[in-house]
């Protein structure tokens, strides 16, 4: 069965930057497929090419079986892009929006309205419709942007970065529109910085560093791939993180701050190892409000593999 994605040793390169060098990945039709990685890894930079907006500088990439230089023009009738940043008209109405961008599409009037009608309405923005774009709120803008990737029937949805700065709830409720079209049939290539999406998204993961796929799997594939345990302590006095970083270190080795003040996850190969650990921990003054031995998360992975954490910011890709 022809793969919806397929790249075979992609390369583009921004003066002497490799933003991307030589991705290798096969995509199977209508599965979520999450890129996981850091600011300027390289995602965003894959995306381009395989939605036609880049030449490849080296390697080939195809989309179901559709060169995408040789077939661009194919291939865009396949094919839908959610950018980073929203890019409807905040002067126009949500209506307006999906209105206008079905007519540019060849929609009739008629259909046009029936059809952006319709994905108001299932976007939960129809009591919106008739209001300015620029008084939506976050989650309401991210929504709407989706929804204009919609309006004519993608085979293929490229998300890139489709949370990045929305609140939680906002964002779950970009992941039920997520598994909502993927159950659709629709395949889904999302670009993601946060570990617990990638986590609850995607079937498959290919996890990016400097440009190159450093590891790919299932979630619990890659999670079973780094063995042992975790440690998390999480300290009464996070201003005192760094010297209880570095007893933790002496006693178990890898030792990384996790996403909150106070926060620390450390690799752990030997669980009679962790009673000294928190004892050292204790003996210097350190006190902890809590502490908990668990299965690797996607973080630790991606610390594992690159050294440090995939929300951390990295260069800025090349536009």
């Amino acid at each position: 069965m022809t793969l919806a994605i397929e790249t075979i040793d992609l390369r583009k390169t921004f003066a002497k930057t490799h933003a991307v060098d030589g991705i290798s990945l096969q995509v199977a039709r209508g599965a979520v497929y999450g890129l996981l990685g850091p600011n300027g890894a390289g995602k965003t930079t894959t995306i381009r090419m395989l939605a036609t907006l880049l030449r490849p500088d080296g390697g080939k990439a195809l989309v179901f079986g559709q060169d995408v230089v040789a077939k661009a023009a194919q291939v865009r009738n396949r094919i839908s892009l959610t950018g980073q940043f929203a890019s409807v008209d905040e002067d126009l109405t949500g209506m307006e929006n999906l209105v206008l961008i079905a007519r540019l599409l060849g929609f009739s009037w008629r259909d046009a309205r029936q059809r952006a009608t319709t994905l108001l309405e299932a976007f939960d923005l129809a009591g919106a419709a008739v209001r300015q774009v620029r008084h939506f709120s976050g989650g309401m803008r991210r929504r709407l942007d989706i929804a204009a990737s919609l309006v004519r029937a993608a085979d293929l949805l490229f998300l890139d970065e489709p949370t990045t700065g929305l609140d939680p709830r906002s964002r779950n409720q970009v992941w039920d529109i997520v598994r909502a079209i993927a159950g659709q049939g629709t395949t889904v290539l999302l670009t993601t910085q946060y570990l617990e999406e990638a986590d609850r998204l995607a079937d498959r993961l290919g996890v990016i560093d400097h440009g190159r796929l450093i590891a790919e799997g299932t979630s619990r594939e890659l999670k079973q791939s780094l063995g042992g345990r975790t440690l998390h302590v999480r300290l009464a006095d996070p201003s005192r993180a760094e010297e209880a970083r570095s007893l933790l270190q002496a006693a178990l080795g890898g030792v990384h701050a996790g996403h909150e003040p106070g926060l620390l996850l450390a690799k752990v190969n030997d669980d009679e190892r962790v009673p000294a650990a928190l004892s050292a921990l204790a003996g210097s003054g350190l006190a902890f409000t809590e502490f908990a031995l668990a299965q690797p998360s996607l973080d630790e992975v991606f610390f594992a593999l690159t050294g440090r954490s995939a929300e951390a910011k990295g260069e800025e890709e090349a536009a």
